[in-house]
């Protein structure tokens, strides 16, 4: 496994190896691996000849500079993790290999209503700040194809306008969000937990499981208020919980019985925000 610092030393040898005709696999993150990470490394290897992982904790899409202070950072761990799976290269990079002008850009990346639904209303400038790392990132690395986790489910549908709007030809391929055993979505976030939050948390996935079970054609409201009120008895504040078009996002007040619908939630428990979506 190579370990790369610098922008300009990993594009050189990345360039190097296209012009060979090696495909590669490239998998962001903000560190604090976890085993969804490493799927989507093991996705990559399937696929690819040389995967590449980035470890960078972006400080530009934390509206909350309390949440970038307290984000893990494991980066021994994450190391020793990578090179166990296998995983040919890794990047980590400096704020100033990302940012050489700095971190205050001028250019605005046009997401359209993505930018101010869900996780962009409730986080506004985030959904920026992740184009603009990305953007870095996939200019530095060109890889052939990227692979993201179906758990930031509304970032994955950005990340695929990011791709239109700075035109490359990376394919965007989604894994399948991996749980622990009782059904939690795998976060970096769940280190932050305490041992009694950890079994409250578990509570995001029963609320989800909830919709799924009851789900019928016709009006959601009932439904959409149940869930609401399941999540809120088990000590959560509610950021939102919405039933959506899976290919579009848009909120679903009445549902036809065939199009394919997602349930999308975000809540704290406590001091830490857990997200998570579920395929309806």
């Amino acid at each position: 496994m190579i370990l790369f610092k610098k922008a300009g030393e990993i594009n050189n040898y990345l360039s190097q190896q296209n012009k060979k005709g090696i495909q590669s696999g490239f998998v962001p993150t903000l560190g604090a691996l976890h085993a969804g990470h490493l799927s989507l490394i093991e996705a990559s290897k399937k696929k690819n000849d040389i995967t590449i992982c980035s470890i960078f904790v972006n400080p530009t899409q934390f509206n909350d500079p309390a949440d970038f202070e307290k984000y893990p950072v494991t980066i021994e761990n994450d190391i020793y993790l990578l090179e166990k799976a296998g995983c040919d290269i890794v990047f980590l990079p400096s704020a100033e290999e990302i940012y050489p002008n700095g971190t205050h850009e001028n250019f605005h990346y046009d997401l359209g209503y993505l930018e101010n639904i869900l996780e962009g209303k409730y986080r506004p400038g985030h959904f920026q700040g992740v184009c603009q790392v990305m953007d870095h990132l996939l200019k530095i690395i060109s890889p052939t194809n990227l692979y993201l986790g179906q758990k930031d489910y509304q970032q994955c549908m950005v990340l695929k306008r990011l791709v239109e709007i700075i035109n490359l030809k990376t394919n965007i391929i989604i894994s399948p969000t991996l749980r622990e055993t009782d059904g939690l979505a795998m976060s970096s976030r769940n280190m932050r937990l305490s041992e009694t939050e950890r079994k409250q948390a578990v509570s995001i996935f029963e609320t989800l499981s909830l919709i799924k079970d009851e789900l019928n054609p016709g009006n959601l409201d009932n439904l959409k208020q149940k869930a609401i009120d399941h999540l809120s008895s088990k000590g959560f504040k509610i950021d939102y919980i919405e039933i959506a078009d899976a290919a579009t996002l848009n909120t679903i007040e009445n549902w036809d019985g065939s199009t394919k619908l997602v349930a999308l939630c975000a809540a704290f428990l406590h001091e830490v925000r857990l997200i998570d979506n579920m395929l309806l």
